[in-house]
């Protein structure tokens, strides 16, 4: 394959552009002393000329020098992520141009919290969620309605979080101004949302607004009461927030509701751990989350999510939201996510309504294969032209409807190849940060017409974060300017990428094939992204535990350890379980046929750990690095890696 249009982008696994690297830095580093120099050029230097003389100066440099010698001495015994000889978690080579950003805008310290602690790099940041959410589809012409916006995060986990923070506000709004008009005993006015007044309406009618419906209730009541109640407003305003969720917590707020059940929030199975995680820290508790099956193709079933609907809206169990996930953690697959919202138009007719949101800290960067310089998205045809299996129609479908969900979750420093740590934040509708607002005097200065325009500069006030480093916008807008997020820039790297994976995929058939007579190798799924696990069986094996011993032991050669140097090691992966509670039977029983395995044996509770085990060992291969096709040395590191796991499998079976 050729490669050489990456070659201006990477550091380079053997430091091929490190004469680039070190000048392009270099230059910036002497640009950021002259700038100090310059602020205030008739300053005489804080620290003389000779106190570099001094015995303390000396030996405090001397320290210095030691400890940092001794840290990058340290280093090197890190995980050589930039090896195309990696294939484990989601890491590899970092963009040199986000790299340098990062780097450079560290030496200014920017804090992002507001324009005032970051006059340039909170407006970056700000331009990176539009870059997101164009990417995604979403609209952001601020002259149309609703309005898109987005923002970096420490990472995919608290962006997450904040999509339940956001929807819980959205939620119980309304409740905070039923209950704000029945406590003050204001007139309602009539209303273009709800089928009756605010003050007809039923606590299930309220909690079952879309966002879009929330905020335009808030809209035309607040502007009613403001023209029929000028001089009463403060009092109002104070009321509502004295009534929300966010006031009165979980327990007041539930006892005074008490005809409102708890909310559910719905994950497939195959959600990452930090969904649960979000459950206990917003209060639901974990307990409310419900884990709707996965399919064979370990994508969430569409009809085991329609009857938690069906269950939840007989039983009038509000539903906060519904998550897909747009490339799974441990397995890169990706939900039917035009399905999901399809179902939520079709329970929203019967008057249940949830918020999607999307987690795509993996697979949000596929979304530039599919999208065109000018927004548009390229055909389900011309996307197949690019690979030989990639995309099927419902990867296809899933990716090109993002932008009919709420929110999305993404996180740069996967497949934006941007160091730790870069998540991001994306919604739909910019209106919703009303619900949010957060005052802090003397880090936002007051301003009497927030409510007209949305300081989005003054960012500490719409988010969970407080401070947070502007380096990581810097890097993420250099990135999408050097490279932008379209099919002809930033595309074909993540195109590369895809195309890698299906190569892979063909290796190992080939490498079952030869070994047919010695193991079972399967593929428990035919991946959507560039994620590829693996399962082996020696012949004549049907014990599931002897199995995962077998799959185990190959493993050891491949994971880090603390007594092996990982430069003496020839190639390092990742392993992970398919878990019997998280697959139907159906899949249970399909997989245990390809690995010819006892299925009595692949039991969701073990009772006798000899023979029986609640899930199957998988070797599990992050395919993102843009060398492993390189052949430089000959055969290229795909080949390489097939090669040294069939050396493992024979030895192990020889053992």
């Amino acid at each position: 394959m050729n490669l050489e249009f990456l070659a201006p982008y990477f550091i380079g696994p053997y430091g091929e552009n490190n004469d680039v690297f070190e000048g392009i830095l270099t230059e910036l580093i002497r640009d950021h002393i002259y700038w100090r120099r310059n602020i205030h050029p008739e300053d005489l230097p804080a620290i003389s000329t000779f106190a570099s003389q001094s015995p303390e100066y000396q030996s405090a440099i001397a320290k210095t020098r030691a400890e940092l010698h001794k840290l990058t001495a340290d280093l090197k015994q890190s995980v050589p992520f930039f090896s195309p000889r990696y294939i484990g978690h989601m890491c590899s080579d970092l963009f040199m141009p986000g790299l340098i950003a990062q780097m450079v805008t560290t030496l200014y310290n920017p804090n992002n919290v507001s324009f005032e602690a970051a006059t340039v790099t909170v407006n970056l940041e700000l331009e990176v969620g539009n870059q997101f959410a164009t990417m995604f589809g979403f609209n952001t012409d601020k002259k149309q309605s609703p309005c898109a916006w987005g923002h970096l995060t420490s990472g995919g986990t608290v962006a997450n979080y904040e999509s339940l923070w956001n929807f819980r506000a959205a939620k119980f709004y309304p409740i905070a101004l039923a209950q704000t008009q029945e406590k003050l005993q204001l007139d309602c006015p009539s209303s273009k949302v709800l089928k009756s007044p605010l003050n007809k309406s039923t606590s299930w009618e309220l909690i079952n607004l879309s966002i879009d419906q929330v905020l335009e209730l808030r809209a035309e009541t607040l502007k009613y009461w403001k023209e029929k109640y000028p001089n009463k407003m403060d009092i109002i305003e104070s009321e509502v927030e004295q009534q929300r969720i966010e006031h009165l917590g979980m327990g007041i707020f539930f006892s005074n509701q008490w005809q409102c059940k708890q909310p559910l929030v719905l994950v497939p199975a195959s959600a990452h751990y930090s969904w649960e995680k979000a459950m206990k820290v917003m209060g639901f508790g974990s307990a409310q989350l419900v884990k709707v099956p996965i399919k064979s193709n370990m994508r969430m079933d569409i009809d085991a999510l329609d009857a938690i609907l069906t269950n939840a809206k007989n039983h009038s169990i509000p539903v906060l939201a519904c998550v897909a996930i747009m490339g799974t953690t441990e397995f890169g697959t990706i939900d039917p996510i035009h399905d999901i919202v399809e179902l939520r138009n079709k329970y929203r007719e019967q008057g249940l309504d949830f918020y999607i949101h999307v987690d795509a800290a993996w697979g949000g960067y596929l979304s530039t294969m599919f999208r065109k310089e000018d927004g548009s998205t390229i055909s389900h045809d011309y996307a197949q032209s690019m690979f030989r299996y990639f995309p099927s129609e419902e990867v296809y479908q899933s990716i090109t409807h993002v932008h009919q969900v709420d929110s999305v979750t993404i996180d740069p420093h996967k497949l934006g190849y941007l160091p730790f740590g870069a998540g991001g934040f994306i919604a739909r509708n910019r209106e919703i940060t009303k619900l949010l607002t957060q005052k802090a005097p003397y880090v936002f200065e007051e301003d009497k017409d927030s409510e007209a325009t949305i300081q989005f500069d003054k960012l500490g006030q719409y988010i969970l974060e407080g401070s947070k480093p502007g380096s990581m916008a810097a890097a993420s807008y250099v990135t999408n300017k050097v490279l932008p997020l379209d099919v002809n820039n930033f595309g074909r790297l993540i195109k590369q990428t895809i195309k890698t994976s299906e190569y892979f995929f063909d290796k190992v058939l080939e490498l079952k094939e030869k070994l047919k007579d010695k193991v079972h190798i399967c593929l428990p799924y035919t991946p959507d992204t560039n994620l590829i696990c693996i399962a082996i069986n020696p012949i004549g094996n049907s014990s599931i535990t002897t199995m995962n011993e077998f799959s185990s032991s190959i493993y050891q050669n491949l994971k880090i350890q603390k007594d092996v140097a990982p430069k003496n090691q020839r190639f390092i992966g990742s392993n992970t379980y398919l878990l019997r509670s998280n697959v139907s039977d159906e899949l249970a029983t399909n997989l245990c046929g390809l690995l010819e395995i006892d299925q009595k044996n692949f039991v969701s509770r073990v009772e006798d750990e000899t023979v029986q085990s609640d899930k199957i060992f998988l070797l599990r291969h992050t395919i993102m690095n843009p060398w492993l096709t390189d052949n430089t040395n000959g055969d290229d590191y795909i080949t390489m890696y097939c090669d040294y796991l069939e050396e493992l499998i024979l030895k192990q079976l020889a053992s």
